[in-house]
């Protein structure tokens, strides 16, 4: 089986839908579809839940920051930030193990 690895800094959902067609042969369509599936379902699990676990990745969180003062650094001016919704992300330890060893 072919993975398509590129040498950008980032990998993009093109990429993704570029490799699930050369590992698994499904049209582009179709890889697109699911990957957009599966972001939508993430998305309303962590509005739902404030948690998605995926088993040996990783685990999203839904946390929230409180309102406080911030200063744009070119001109000194402050401005209050509101309170907002962050995701993070803690990654499992499968993980970071098969990642350290391709370090």
């Amino acid at each position: 089986m072919e993975v398509a690895i590129s040498k950008k800094k980032n990998t993009t959902k093109k990429d993704i839908i570029k490799n699930i067609f050369l590992k698994i042969g499904l049209p582009a369509t179709y890889s697109k579809k699911i990957i957009n599936d599966i972001i939508q379902i993430l998305t309303i699990n962590l509005i739902l839940s404030n948690k998605v676990k995926i088993k040996n990745f990783g685990t999203f969180m839904l946390k929230t920051k409180n309102e406080r003062i911030g200063r744009n650094p070119k001109n000194k001016e402050t401005h209050i930030i509101k309170k907002r919704a962050v995701i993070s992300f803690k990654t499992a330890e499968a993980l970071k193990i098969k990642i350290n060893k391709n370090a």
